[in-house]
């Protein structure tokens, strides 16, 4: 393995060097900085600040630079400028308050070479196609999803075959991590494709497996290099070519399952997203607010990426911190066995009583920092932001990260502490900080699913298990980061309460 990252490590300082040789004229014609604009550390001629970045915890290097340079700084990726906003009030102010400053997506090359075609799914289109297909696909997930009370039941009835996987392993250590993606996965499934996959389908497994590769990449060194050089990385080797074979390979999967609705499709009796989209589109043929099917397959691989990574990794770290905190899992399930028991199935009703989980769950999400980042946006107008000047067109990057392990905002905001979510009563509190969907206009269209998703499984899992790790050694927290922050491959025991 350390041979492998020692030759991407060599092959990525390679490209560097090809690219900043090749391409050093050009920097002579690079423009100075408009007046007011925001600092940022030193960067090299046509690379920038690329080699500053680290790759494995960009996030962590981010968040430092705002320590030196304040909560509204620039680094530069090529020649392209990219203004990160930090701290819970900056960022608030961009996202809710200038919301509508900062609401489109900027050109990305490797995005375009993704969505190829005019058409740009649900995460990275702008303008009136965006507006309109947000509105649509929120209103599919309360119909199918929030609204139907069935929804509730499903992922109830998903957490029994987790469960019965997990049995089937009692007794050895075994990786959760497929088992959860399975479980997770399934859920929009159901709202997207109107159906659940077996554990062992391959074509589900190949799904699953494009999915975790593509989002891993996607928010990689390699995917930054593509964008800031892609006329030279289009060429060359390397990982960055997977998010393009991932997505194709994803792509093809969604449109078989598109066709298979088009040969059975009831327009008096819709069964799913794809249905009412297809039924939209034949209403919709003359406009352009994106109802057409090459859009359609980008806005099923937009749901099935956010509607089922963030979820499951969020549940991932949540076993490794329980199983770390041992002390806290009792309490959790103290808490469950008292108000639910171990027999009943949890509903969300039971949720107000349960204050203590409910406040796990959420500082695992903090912790867990499942989305480090944020997407992109880009300045509509010339705008004030932090007493700087933000020209029209420059990409903007929220800091996640920043804004939940802000320190003025968080009491221990290193340390895993459900507290953080109780008064002195222990009862549940809210806290404004907490943005792990972000936040404002193109805050996480999924999110009350997501919540849903999070307590049912949450607590039916700890509700029938006892979670430990092999010979009490403690899981490592780091994390890998892309597009998601993943924690590192770990087993676990699982023990039937």
């Amino acid at each position: 393995m350390w041979l492998w990252d020692l030759f991407l490590w060599m092959n990525l300082r390679g490209i560097l060097l090809l690219i900043f040789v090749g391409l050093l004229p050009i920097c002579f014609l690079h423009r100075k900085d408009p007046p007011h604009f925001p600092p940022g550390p030193p960067a090299l001629p046509v690379l920038g600040n690329i080699f500053n970045i680290e790759s494995e915890q960009p996030h962590i290097y981010l968040t430092k630079l705002a320590d030196v340079y304040g909560n509204v700084f620039c680094i530069r990726l090529g020649r392209h400028k990219t203004v990160f906003v930090s701290g819970w009030k900056m960022v608030k102010e961009a996202i809710v308050t200038q919301a509508d400053n900062f609401v489109d997506r900027p050109y990305s090359p490797m995005v375009t070479r993704i969505y190829s075609g005019n058409s740009a799914g649900l995460f990275f289109s702008n303008g009136k196609v965006w507006r309109r297909q947000r509105r649509f696909a929120m209103a599919m997930l309360r119909t199918f999803g929030l609204a139907r009370n069935s929804m509730e039941q499903s992922i109830c009835d998903e957490s029994l075959h987790l469960q019965e996987a997990m049995i089937k392993e009692e007794g050895e250590s075994f990786d959760p991590v497929p088992l959860l993606n399975n479980a997770v996965a399934n859920i929009i499934c159901q709202i997207v494709f109107g159906r659940r996959f077996h554990y062992s389908d391959h074509d589900f497994q190949s799904m699953l497996k494009d999915l975790t590769e593509m989002a891993y990449l996607e928010g990689s060194i390699w995917a930054l290099l593509y964008d800031a050089f892609p006329a030279l990385m289009r060429h060359l080797p390397g990982p960055h070519n997977g998010i393009f074979s991932s997505a194709k390979s994803l792509e093809a999967s969604i449109r078989k399952e598109i066709e298979r609705h088009k040969s059975d499709l009831d327009p008096s009796h819709p069964r799913d997203y794809i249905d009412n989209f297809l039924i939209e589109e034949k209403h919709n043929k003359s406009s352009e607010l994106g109802f057409e099917e090459e859009n359609l397959v980008l806005c099923c691989l937009d749901l099935f990426l956010a509607g089922s990574e963030t979820t499951s990794k969020t549940l991932q770290w949540g076993l490794i911190y329980l199983i770390n905190n041992q002390h806290i899992q009792e309490k959790v399930q103290a808490e469950i066995d008292q108000v639910i028991g171990q027999t009943r199935q949890p509903t969300m009703a039971d949720r107000p009583n349960l204050p203590y989980s409910d406040a796990v769950i959420h500082e695992i999400q903090r912790m867990g920092n499942i989305v480090p980042l944020n997407g992109l946006r880009m300045a509509a107008k010339d705008t004030n932001l932090g007493g700087y000047i933000i020209p029209k067109g420059t990409s903007v990057m929220p800091n996640l990260t920043s804004v939940l392990f802000d320190k003025s905002e968080w009491e221990t905001p290193h340390t895993f502490n459900p507290e953080h979510f109780l008064d002195a009563e222990g009862k549940f509190v809210r806290r404004e900080a907490f943005l792990p969907f972000s936040a404002g206009k193109r805050a996480c269209l999924g999110e009350g699913l997501a919540r849903m998703e999070l307590f049912l499984f949450f607590v039916t899992l700890f509700q029938r298990f006892r979670f430990s790790t092999v010979d009490g050694v403690e899981l490592r927290t780091e994390g890998i980061t892309g597009a998601t922050r993943t924690p590192h491959p770990f087993k676990i025991h699982a023990k039937s309460r």
